[in-house]
């Protein structure tokens, strides 16, 4: 029988956050003053926090405010003080560095862009994916998703050190500039228009993945150029987020091996 209790020493949400916090009014304010990569900053409800809310809303850094018995749940030392912040385990990369990648390896550019991926487990398979099929980017909104935390970062079982990650501010603004510089989008949904084997990934892509439950939002896939299903053979009609990345992935790689021949 499994044991619900509680153990000593361990506080219940380190697993998701532990080595990306910074918890205390000052060591918070020196991460935002500092412009280092911060994916959140957590706020005990009540507390008179306004310097730091107004440092983090300058810098673009989502503020949540919550109960302070969750934020002591966080807290690794019990001191936070009312204000946690969960700091990125890798520097985010700027968006030219993604084509910068794929233009110094002289291939067209091929990107992931994970459209509200909230498990960081998933967010980390889908970077170890990426990385190990040769694409030159992943792309993740700045909102209502997994950053690259510690738990993200562990699941890509090291990939994050190799592969730029992007963190967008707006995502259909985004998707309108990469189809500007000449990007094809394709998504990924089980009602696609398209068959995984007949969507031409050969030229520049970016492959859009939908969020564990909602699948992709409805702006960004009104963006896309193609919606592309993946042949499901078996009874169960639905893959994992990370898994349906894979898929479209190396699917990418045999269209682009096969064009060089």
């Amino acid at each position: 029988m499994q044991d619900h209790r509680e153990k000593k020493g361990r506080a219940p949400h380190a697993e998701e956050t532990e080595t990306t916090l910074l918890e205390g009014r000052n060591a918070v304010t020196e991460l935002l003053r500092a412009g280092h990569d911060c994916d959140k900053v957590f706020v005990a409800q009540g507390a008179r926090m306004g310097d730091i809310i107004a440092l983090a809303r300058r810098a673009g850094v989502p503020v949540v405010e919550c109960d302070r018995r969750k934020l002591d749940g966080m807290s690794p030392t019990g001191n936070h003080q009312g204000v946690i912040a969960q700091a990125a385990a890798h520097a985010y990369a700027t968006l030219d560095e993604l084509f910068a990648r794929a233009e110094a390896a002289g291939e067209p550019p091929l990107f992931v862009i994970c459209d509200g991926i909230a498990d960081p487990h998933n967010l980390g398979a889908i970077i170890r994916s990426a990385e190990t099929a040769g694409a030159h980017g992943v792309i993740i909104p700045k909102r209502r998703a997994a950053g690259l935390t510690a738990v993200a970062a562990r699941a890509s079982a090291g990939a994050i050190e190799h592969i730029p990650v992007h963190k967008a501010v707006n995502l259909p603004s985004l998707i309108d500039t990469l189809k500007a510089r000449g990007v094809w989008l394709f998504g990924a949904e089980a009602d696609g228009t398209v068959g995984l084997y007949e969507a031409d990934f050969a030229g520049p892509t970016a492959i859009v993945i939908g969020s564990e439950g909602e699948g992709i939002s409805r702006l960004v896939r009104e963006k896309c150029d193609f919606i592309v299903s993946i042949p499901m053979r078996g009874k169960v009609n639905s893959l994992n987020a990370s898994n349906a990345a894979a898929v479209l992935l190396f699917e990418a790689v045999r269209r682009r091996i096969c064009e060089k021949k």
